[in-house]
């Protein structure tokens, strides 16, 4: 069984559910998919939403490890995605040499505006948080107190919580942002970072978003 977390904000819910169907249609394995939702993770996770907070999970992802006991592996990807291919193709690259696993993107934004007319951030390893492989055993520096308290939230998305050489890397295209990386024939995971259609973008891969969102909802 395949855990994966999808981060989860009302403003996106389509896109959480679309994400959802998207794994759940091509999956060869058993998964088990946890919304992110702050609503539901007041035991564990109560930090405020702060001024560059993009979504409501921008910084609950970071809990991840301690809802797993810090045991075994976990994923997690932003909502804002579409999964094209066998997830279990991405689990298969886990490697217990590493404490997380990444998309090591060179992504330097030249708009000062994303999607819903938010600020568009700028910092080093911007969007490798947006889909990691966790080595839960591995991310005991991510206790409950540090993700609820840790100051300012950059701390965690530069990955200064974990050393540079357990940080390792995903192969192939996971996590391809449109508009920014070039575009493929058949990616695997694309990332609508800066805005997708559900809210009315028109955008690479649109097409491919519209097509499983009328497939999950049964439409022809």
């Amino acid at each position: 069984m395949i855990p994966i977390y999808i981060g989860y904000d009302k403003t996106e819910t389509v896109a959480y559910h679309v994400l959802a169907h998207s794994i759940l249609s091509r999956s060869s394995v058993p998964v088990q998919i946890i919304p992110l939702n702050k609503d539901n993770l007041k035991q564990h996770y109560w930090r405020p939403r702060g001024e560059y907070d993009s979504t409501d999970f921008s910084n609950s992802r970071w809990i991840i490890p301690h809802l797993q006991n810090y045991r075994g592996w976990a994923i997690f990807m932003d909502c804002d995605m579409l999964c094209l291919a066998d997830i279990a193709d991405l689990w298969a690259q886990r490697d217990t040499h590493y404490s997380v696993m990444v998309k090591k993107h060179n992504h330097v934004p030249v708009e000062e505006r994303k999607f819903l007319d938010q600020v568009q951030t700028k910092y080093d390893r911007k969007n490798w948080s947006s889909l990691m492989l966790f080595n839960c055993a591995a991310c005991t520096p991510l206790t409950k107190h540090i993700v609820n308290t840790q100051s300012p939230g950059l701390w965690f998305h530069q990955f200064s919580w974990v050393p540079d050489d357990e940080i390792g890397e995903i192969d192939g295209d996971w996590n391809l942002l449109v508009g920014y990386d070039q575009k493929v024939v058949d990616p695997q995971l694309v990332h609508y970072t800066s805005g997708g259609p559900w809210h009315g973008y028109d955008v690479d891969y649109s097409d491919l978003w519209e097509a499983e969102r009328r497939e999950m909802c049964g439409a022809s």
